[in-house]
């Protein structure tokens, strides 16, 4: 019988893809602290996407730097890893981000909270009816649909779904769960070939350049004077670099939906650690607790699937 990978056994998928959620739930609050320190208003989108691009910037360079440490020579893609690192940086960094942050400009955050936990579905829908990476089950829809209920739970038991545009809000949010799949099937098609490492590290890196432009153009400032402002930035870049880089390797040895329905569990991560960071309702609520128990529902609902 041939012995398994690391990241193949239940035991390190559940606990590394629950360090990622966790890391991911926490930049939820911690980037509503960096905007209040930063004195960024809602409205500025432009200034938005310069600390993303700077975030992503730093978190590529994170991790070119463990990348390098860990192999002894400094970490360069050649010249056949370019095109997975561009692929990947477009979908993942640029296109996911850049529709998020304008997209929430024009929508409330609930309402983008729950477009966002659709992730998951076009995830599984893109691997299977696209890239034909794995089957397409009844399982796996009826452990989404679970799990998703535990999104839209969380979110509307904290508030209304509030207002906002169809066009600029809520489609561009949609649309970023499409950049979303699409970097988690490129990743996985490219895991089987090249570095995960390098390539977390330098589509990050590219595409944190990419995003810093794209927010400088329009105007967009920052004004790191507030103690603190910088430790925020450096905190979200290493959430970045860590829980990225960790999930691609992941992603490496099992199949996407396996791996993206852990997805559930960030909104959830980030609800709760909202709510003890910033003082935003209850953490402990029963629909929290309710919450929490769909989307384990929802995750053990894909995981038990046969193969084979």
């Amino acid at each position: 019988m041939e012995k398994k990978a690391f990241f193949e056994k239940n035991t390190a998928v559940i606990f590394g893809t629950m360090i990622c959620s966790l890391l991911w739930g926490s930049a939820f609050p911690f980037v509503k602290i960096g905007y209040r320190l930063l004195d960024l208003d809602a409205s500025e989108t432009a200034s938005q996407i310069l600390f993303a691009g700077i975030r992503f910037t730093i978190a590529g360079l994170m991790v070119i730097l463990f990348g390098s440490i860990t192999q002894k020579k400094l970490m360069l893609p050649k010249k056949a890893e370019l095109r997975p690192v561009m692929v990947v940086s477009m979908f993942q960094t640029v296109g996911q981000y850049i529709l998020y942050y304008i997209g929430l400009a024009h929508t409330s955050g609930v309402r983008g909270a729950i477009i966002i936990g659709t992730n998951v579905f076009v995830a599984i829908l893109v691997s299977s009816l696209i890239f034909r990476q794995e089957k397409l089950t009844m399982r796996k829809i009826a452990g989404s649909i679970v799990g998703f209920l535990g999104v839209i739970l969380i979110n509307v038991a904290g508030g209304s779904l509030g207002e906002g545009s169809f066009l600029k809000g809520d489609l561009l949010v949609f649309l970023c769960t499409f950049c979303y799949a699409f970097s988690s099937v490129f990743m996985k098609k490219y895991s089987g070939t090249y570095d995960t490492v390098m390539i977390s590290g330098y589509q990050f890196f590219l595409g944190g350049i990419l995003m810093t432009i794209v927010g400088l153009i329009p105007g967009g400032t920052l004004h790191f004077t507030e103690d603190g402002s910088w430790a925020v930035l450096l905190y979200l870049s290493f959430v970045s670099a860590a829980a990225y880089t960790l999930w691609s390797r992941i992603l490496k040895y099992n199949p996407v939906s396996k791996i993206a329905v852990y997805g559930f569990m960030n909104p959830v991560f980030g609800v709760i650690l909202s709510a003890v960071l910033l003082k935003e309702g209850s953490a402990l609520g029963i629909f929290s607790i309710l919450a929490l128990l769909l989307v384990c529902a929802g995750i053990v609902i894909v995981n038990r699937e046969k193969h084979g």
